[in-house]
């Protein structure tokens, strides 16, 4: 079950404007193009700006979501008719064989346990074709970047195609490696209050390298995440058949 924040249609059809700055696709823009893909799958796609931005720059794009008020958003945007759109997750993908298979921001940490983690990995090597590339990123836990998650801190407001939102975050529960928190939004002109509960699971990069490696992939690369440096990492990870 997605987050209230990506799920719920009102939540969706603000969440470009509370999330604006996506600078931090810009990296992904660039790994496509390093390694030549023509072929991309967006996992966790959302409300589908690299799947859109991806599209327009001539790349064959799949974008898969299981919150399909996201995916509402995502199908009205300017050449969103370029994307093949898919509800589901990496589950429920059909044969693809792309070249490249990313998960920007939160995605690989939505994943709480390992049954969750390793059946997706499996599942987005089905779907890459021999040779081809997973890139993710995920959030360095010596960081402790929850310690940052408070109303103070985040507190803003935001104008969006619903008028202004306020909008925070709040820590609720520190279990590592699981770490839950809710977001807070105020539609300043009805006054209503939507919230959403997220819970993200902070693996270790040995930890992650061991799940790639059990599941089919080999890992070419760890890199600093640009957007965010010192505080995250990019794991470039190619698909391992047998006899590799």
């Amino acid at each position: 079950m997605p987050d209230a924040i990506f799920a719920d249609p009102r939540l969706a059809e603000i969440y470009d404007a509370v999330d604006a700055d996506r600078s931090d696709l810009d990296s992904y823009v660039a790994i496509v193009g390093e390694f030549g893909a023509t072929s991309v799958l967006d996992i966790g796609c959302g409300t589908g700006t690299l799947a859109c931005r991806l599209a327009a720059d001539g790349i064959d794009v799949v974008g898969v979501d299981p919150a399909g008020a996201s995916l509402d958003v995502a199908r009205r945007k300017p050449g969103a008719d370029r994307v093949r759109w898919l509800r589901g997750d990496a589950s429920t993908l059909p044969p693809l064989a792309v070249a490249l298979a990313l998960m920007t921001g939160n995605v690989a940490q939505v994943f709480l346990d390992d049954e969750q983690w390793w059946a997706t990995l499996r599942a987005v090597h089905r779907a890459v074709r021999p040779g081809g590339r997973l890139v993710f990123e995920t959030r360095d836990p010596a960081r402790r970047a929850w310690e940052e998650w408070n109303a103070q801190a985040s507190r803003r407001r935001v104008d969006t195609p619903a008028g202004p939102v306020e909008t925070w975050v709040e820590l609720t529960d520190v279990s590592l490696p699981h770490v839950s928190f809710i977001h807070t939004f105020r539609f300043v002109y009805d006054g209503a209050v939507l919230t959403s509960a997220s819970t993200l699971r902070f693996p270790g990069p040995d930890e992650i390298a061991v799940s790639l490696a059990e599941t089919g992939w080999s890992v070419d690369d760890v890199r600093d995440a640009p957007d965010r440096p010192g505080r995250e990492f990019v794991f470039v990870a190619r698909r391992a058949d047998h006899g590799e």
